[in-house]
């Protein structure tokens, strides 16, 4: 049992080490990585030894160390999804297959617009289908574009509701003061909604999803005709898009602190 507890703090502080490199600091020394980490110098030093042998660090030159080959290998060998879409298909097609309606994928620009990506269509005959694939969406129309704006920093969600915010459906949400209402209970709760906001007779719930920064970098969406989507089907749905929505942002690098800072930028924090 004690030999157990013995490796699994070797893996604990082995995933210290490879935390402390980044673009910043491609390379360290020992002394580096001991300050960094907390641990003495001669663990450190035992521990690269043993990373070395396994292909999770590279010794450089004057004795410093840098990612090893094992971890490019495996970010290029399809295991690890490429980016957004490859990261949210899996999911996308369990979120249809639990709720029955279709799930998409939505992708932030740097614009400041989304767009979607994928979707997984829902198997009943009458169903939400999107055809703009590609085609640049103004937020916060929508849910997925509502969760989208409420997580970015507080100083764009002020330009956004400074205007003009165009009004394509009767039901869609113009008043600055409404949608930064709903914005704070986006991040409160963790999933966004709308009713027939931006396209006639729809309903969706739609989720962040953060890259490693911690910055949202799209969202996960469910939709489906208004008739089959009351309030509260739609909050339980929320939550399960949530839930997929943040597996997605593991499988991108996010973690609950990069999260929560991003979060907390985004409430004026």
């Amino acid at each position: 049992m004690q030999e157990a507890r013995g490796s699994v703090q070797s893996i604990d502080r082995a995933v210290a080490i490879l935390r402390c490199f980044d673009a910043r600091t491609p390379d360290l020394g020992i002394s580096d990585l001991a300050r960094a980490t907390g641990l003495s110098t001669s663990t450190v030093h035992r521990l690269l030894l043993a990373m070395q042998e396994n292909g999770l660090v590279r010794q450089t030159a004057h004795r410093r160390y840098a990612i090893g080959p094992l971890v490019v290998q495996l970010a290029h060998s399809g295991g690890i999804p490429a980016g957004l879409r490859d990261a949210a298909l899996p999911v996308l097609r369990a979120l249809r297959d639990d709720t029955g309606e279709t799930a998409a994928v939505h992708e932030l620009l740097p614009s400041g617009q989304r767009v979607v990506l994928d979707q997984v269509e829902s198997l009943h005959q009458l169903r939400r289908t999107y055809t703009e694939f590609g085609l640049p969406v103004a937020l916060p129309q929508g849910a997925p574009g509502k969760a989208l704006l409420a997580f970015l920093p507080f100083e764009r969600q002020q330009e956004v509701l400074k205007g003009p915010l165009e009004k394509v459906q009767p039901a869609t949400i113009t008043d600055p003061e409404v949608l930064a209402q709903q914005f704070a209970e986006i991040r409160r709760r963790g999933y966004a909604m709308s009713r027939t906001e931006r396209t006639a007779g729809i309903c969706s719930v739609a989720a962040p999803v953060f890259g490693y920064s911690g910055q949202v970098a799209g969202c996960l969406s469910v939709s489906g005709p208004e008739m089959r989507m009351p309030v509260e089907r739609m909050k339980e749905f929320g939550m399960r898009v949530a839930e997929g929505a943040w597996s997605v942002s593991e499988l991108l690098g996010a973690t609950p602190a990069t999260r929560d800072r991003s979060t907390a930028l985004a409430g004026g924090r």
